[in-house]
């Protein structure tokens, strides 16, 4: 697997969100240097993704720019003056049900500002292009659990449609202008400093504060918890795992062929899966969320939403052969860490008085 044998230069949008922000913080640690990307969208409470950033702003290798993907020649000069020799393309208008009620801002933020991302790489040539996709675009599949080589071409929302447009422009960008890309299929991703509108966070809230927490589906719903450090670490590992060109792939340039590779025959590109392996009851997480913090949860229960899927279940076998990793944190273990870092979030937000309208922390 190619390294790259001094400090890289990592260009990151989305450094004010999630899983933005664990990245930058993990390559920051390790040495690198990072300059982030981000619109610091009203999407959900935006003093949680300032918070984010000032945490990063301590490292001194760290810079940077807020602006909207859609704002092309922003994007270019940031890009420019930071010359990574890595991207990695994380800023996405996020969430299943909100396509339903905003399908613009999935077609703005994830086909034109992804398409923006695409050019941006085609000028500079970085090293390795690396971008999130999801779960979702398996869709209507039945067949569990997910790999890659099965088809996508079934997305039930259109958020699954734009990431899988992504995936297929960025093909098409990787085929004619050479830029090695992997695209990664995250499997809901949950831990600290994650998003106000996500499960985990919505359930610990309404536990604390006692107020009906809604469990689609009645309860019968299972998906692949992926705790956000181990999503990481993957990531950092595949950094390292530049697909190789066609003509490359010959044993005297030192390549050897992996077992159920996606890499295309017609670029540098392939598709990984990422998740924890395993897929966990919805109403097990529910009474683990009940564990950790001490209370029971006040049940609503509904039907199945538009756009939703029973089940997913990642295979995470082409990962683990690229990268000798997998995924592993148990999924009560994760909650642990999450209710805990909740509650002190919760206390230094009531110390600064920042109760946002999304993150309300009276308990």
């Amino acid at each position: 697997m190619p390294a790259f044998d001094r400090p890289m230069r990592v260009f990151i949008t989305g450094t004010a969100g999630f899983i933005g922000f664990h990245l930058a913080r993990r390559l920051l640690e390790e040495g690198h240097v990072v300059h982030g990307y981000d619109g610091l969208t009203d999407y959900y409470d935006v003093r949680l993704k300032h918070r984010r950033h000032a945490l990063l702003r301590e490292h001194p290798g760290f810079s940077a720019t807020e602006a909207m993907l859609e704002d092309l020649p922003a994007l270019e000069a940031a890009a420019r003056a930071a010359q990574p020799d890595v991207i990695v393309h994380l800023a996405a208008q996020a969430g299943v049900r909100y396509s339903l009620e905003n399908p613009r801002a999935y077609v703005d933020a994830n086909l034109i500002g992804t398409f923006h991302v695409l050019e941006v790489a085609r000028e500079l040539k970085p090293r390795h292009l690396l971008m999130a996709s999801t779960s979702s675009v398996y869709g209507a599949n039945e067949a569990l659990p997910f790999d890659e080589q099965q088809k996508t071409d079934w997305p039930l929302t259109l958020y699954a449609a734009t990431k899988k447009a992504n995936e297929a422009m960025a093909h098409a960008w990787a085929h004619i202008h050479g830029v090695p890309t992997t695209m990664f299929r995250f499997f809901t991703v949950y831990g600290p400093w994650g998003r106000p509108d996500m499960a985990l966070f919505k359930f610990t809230r309404g536990i604390l504060e006692g107020t009906p927490i809604e469990i689609y589906n009645h309860g019968d719903m299972w998906r692949d918890f992926t705790y956000v450090d181990d999503l990481v670490h993957a990531i950092r590992l595949l950094i390292e795992a530049v697909p190789p060109a066609p003509e490359a792939r010959t044993p005297e340039a030192g390549w050897q062929p992996v077992e159920g590779d996606t890499l295309s025959p017609a670029a540098p590109w392939r598709v990984v899966n990422i998740g924890n392996s395993d897929k966990v009851r919805l109403l097990d997480f529910v009474e683990a969320i009940e564990a950790e913090v001490g209370r029971p949860a006040q049940r609503r229960h509904l039907p199945m939403q538009a756009g939703d899927v029973p089940a997913t279940w990642a295979d995470c076998g082409l990962l683990k052969r690229l990268t000798g990793y997998a995924p592993r944190t148990p999924f009560r273990e994760g909650v642990a860490r999450f209710v805990r870092w909740y509650l002190s979030y919760c206390e230094w937000a009531l110390r600064t008085q920042c109760n946002g309208r999304d993150f309300d922390c009276d308990r």
